[in-house]
């Protein structure tokens, strides 16, 4: 599954280039504060396994108005590095590499 390039933005991460996206409309779920907030990376240059990170945070453009950090290229970054060490292999062909950070994301339901 690779990025739409539109809407992506370019990080280096310990010198290497990657692609993320956030999601610009929320999914119904996370509309209504029912699930976290996702975005994905890339690797820009050879894209192979795309990372999917849930978040703890509901989505900024959430419906009910709850309050959500953004997403900061900081976090991309962390999230990357947490990913590398758990096994993404970026430019390997294969299924989506998830890594869940939602331990402390309440649904609004």
């Amino acid at each position: 599954m690779a990025l739409v390039s539109k809407g992506s933005r370019r990080i280096v991460v310990d010198g290497t280039v990657y692609r993320w996206r956030l999601r610009g409309r929320p999914t119904y779920c996370q509309g209504l504060a029912w699930s976290p907030c996702t975005f994905a990376v890339e690797h820009a240059n050879t894209p192979g396994t795309t990372l999917v990170v849930i978040t703890d945070q509901p989505h900024p453009s959430n419906w009910i108005g709850r309050e959500a950090e953004p997403v900061l290229p900081s976090g991309v970054a962390a999230a990357v590095r947490v990913a590398l060490r758990e096994g993404w292999t970026p430019t390997a062909p294969g299924s989506s590499f998830h890594l869940d950070q939602a331990v402390a994301f309440t649904s609004s339901c």
